[in-house]
């Protein structure tokens, strides 16, 4: 059979009204935590790759950052750069771009950003009702677990807020997709595999944090590192990752793409994601640039 061509994809994509999906493989990006003015217009975007940007972050703190609030989420990103009308201008603009938000992050305010519910039926019925109005307001598409301390709740209480959340988002077609974006530590993992053997049939992608190990890490323990989670989200499509700065993880400059084109070849490189455009916008993004190219295999 022929080969569609990429121009020819995207005319039945938006003839269609489909997500925007080009291929297997996708590029993900968090945007708008750090409030440097980055804007989805300074964004490289290959048309012949599925593009994500990812907000950064929705809180269920108070708008100051200074207590929890059980499932009541609040903007933290820079929202006057990425706002509503940016989304729907940038979604418009490429049809294989779709935009999600994301849930805690690391800090807030002064403080951890900590998973701390009341109970499940309040922060499920809270964060299903916050979420939503958010999701509309901004044309958003997906969400993304980004939670990364616990100390107010065990693995069990968080495999069922998270889990219930997403499924009635997604049976409320409020959401298409959803990823989760763990880490490797002790604490982290035992709460997103209680998510993920519970829950896994409705998570679509696992951002998982590769630049969470040492800056040593060469090619062949990446590769190593990505098995072993591979092994952990079974059946899941775990993504590569980096981080812009280079201070942790296997860099671009030291082999990151060496170790995705050995995973490409072997049939398991699901997509790469970027902590983050914010850190990205100094040099230009010329690492996404590079990392669209090799998913769309050039």
């Amino acid at each position: 059979m022929a080969k569609l061509s990429t121009a020819l994809l995207l005319m039945l994509v938006s003839i269609l009204g489909l997500s925007g999906s080009i291929g297997a493989e996708v590029f993900r990006e968090y945007i708008g935590a750090l409030y440097n003015g980055v804007k989805f217009t300074n964004m490289p975007i290959n048309p012949g790759t599925q593009v994500d940007f990812i907000l950064a972050f929705a809180i269920d703190y108070t708008p100051s950052g200074s207590s929890p609030t059980n499932g009541k989420f609040n903007i933290f990103w820079d929202s006057d750069n990425l706002s509503p009308s940016a989304v729907q201008a940038i979604k418009s603009q490429h049809k294989n771009v779709r935009v999600a938000l994301s849930l805690g992050g690391d800090s807030v305010g002064n403080g951890y950003a900590q998973f701390r519910p009341s109970s499940v039926s309040s922060w499920v019925s809270n964060a299903v009702s916050s979420l939503t109005a958010i999701i509309k307001q901004y044309h958003l598409d997906g969400i993304d677990i980004d939670y990364e301390h616990f100390d107010f709740s065990d693995p069990n209480t968080f495999a069922s807020c998270i889990g219930q959340l997403i499924t009635q988002l997604k049976q409320n077609k409020v959401i298409s997709f959803a990823s989760i974006a763990p880490f490797d530590d002790e604490k982290v993992q035992s709460h997103y595999s209680a998510l993920w053997n519970k829950y896994g049939k409705v998570i679509d992608y696992v951002n998982f944090q590769f630049y969470a190990y040492d800056s040593s890490t060469s090619v062949s323990q990446f590769i190593k590192y990505f098995n072993a989670q591979e092994s952990r989200y079974n059946g899941g499509k775990v993504l590569t990752s980096f981080i812009t700065e280079g201070n942790g993880g296997l860099s671009p400059v030291n082999g990151f793409f060496d170790a995705c084109k050995t995973l490409k070849n072997s049939g398991k490189l699901h997509g790469i994601f970027v902590w983050c455009a914010d850190s990205s916008k100094s040099n230009g993004f010329k690492y996404e640039k590079q990392a669209q190219a090799l998913l769309q295999g050039s």
